[in-house]
């Protein structure tokens, strides 16, 4: 069972709106937003703490399982259009071999 890791740069609106499609898609297991265990360099300490670039939006993981590779095909898809819709950024993590 193919299980998908996508990182979404978006507002939480979106992250919500990401993981409502993937949940609507026919086949899908199981949807769950994760721990982002990637440090992104924004701690209070940070030198550009405040800055404009500091409020943007923030990064939302997701965790998404598959029943086949056709299926995961159609979320890559679905994932894409929609990021490009909310004018969000989606990044998906290659699998380990």
């Amino acid at each position: 069972m193919p299980t998908l890791r996508l990182r979404l740069t978006g507002s939480d609106d979106d992250a919500r709106a990401m993981i409502n499609l993937m949940q609507s898609l026919e086949g899908i297991e199981h949807v769950e937003e994760v721990e982002d265990l990637m440090p992104h360099m924004d701690d209070d300490d940070s030198s550009s703490a405040g800055l404009v670039d500091d409020q943007g939006p923030g990064f939302h993981a997701l965790e998404i399982e598959a029943p086949n590779e056709a299926t995961a095909r159609k979320v890559r898809e679905a994932a894409e259009a929609l990021a490009f819709d909310l004018d969000a950024l989606v990044e998906f993590e290659e699998p380990d071999e």
